[in-house]
């Protein structure tokens, strides 16, 4: 096993074996799941958007490489043992109509469907998940998931953590947006189109 991904499993570890006691307390659980984020940074280094066969449930990508959406994934796993790819996907099979049919799809796709952005935003949507995307800094906070639309209106989403940018105006966004799991000053540099807050109790 390479090193670095001895790293990140150690990481992880540590979080899913802290007391869960508390998790009605959003200070707890956002703070557990930014930290569950920021235990990714310099062990995802990779973007790669590629097609993979997972296992399933709990599969992931090898972990130093993904896209935007396994930063989230592996957050809410390693945080709370929750398994996006299997929420995801039954939700996809219960109510198919509801999601989007960007890819051409038929059917639901365990490999695939909680990598994509506007699948998430659909689950999280139908999950009572959703606030206001406003463009008030002070409405976003720690463990907020904020989707935008990139140049070319690809589809993107990161984690708001409780870092603020070097004149204090604006929290930070712990993402992947093309360098592996890093936290920038990016909530305003693209457009917002979507803002969740989507506790473990959700």
């Amino acid at each position: 096993m390479p090193l670095d991904r001895r790293a990140m499993l150690a990481a992880l570890a540590a979080t899913l074996v802290a007391p869960r006691r508390g998790l009605a307390d959003p200070a707890d659980w956002t703070a557990r799941l930014v930290s569950a984020a920021e235990a990714q940074l310099g062990v995802t280094t990779i973007y790669d958007p590629a097609y993979v066969a997972l296992s399933y449930p709990g599969g992931d990508v090898a972990p130093e490489r993904g896209v935007c959406t396994d930063v989230v994934v592996r957050a809410y796993r390693a945080a709370f043992g929750l398994d996006l790819q299997k929420l995801v996907h039954e939700d996809m099979a219960a109510a198919f109509s509801a999601y989007p049919k960007s890819w051409g799809v038929r059917r639901p796709d365990r490999n695939i469907d909680h990598r994509r952005v506007p699948n998430l935003e659909t689950f999280f949507r139908r999950r009572g998940a959703a606030l206001p995307a406003t463009t008030q800094a002070s409405d976003y906070g720690p463990g907020d998931l904020v989707t935008q639309r990139l140049p070319g209106e690809l589809p993107h989403i990161a984690i708001v953590t409780a870092k603020r940018s070097s004149d204090g105006a604006r929290p930070l966004l712990l993402h992947n947006i093309g360098s592996g799991a890093r936290i920038e000053d990016t909530l305003f540099a693209f457009r917002i189109v979507g803002r969740f807050r989507f506790p473990p109790s959700a």
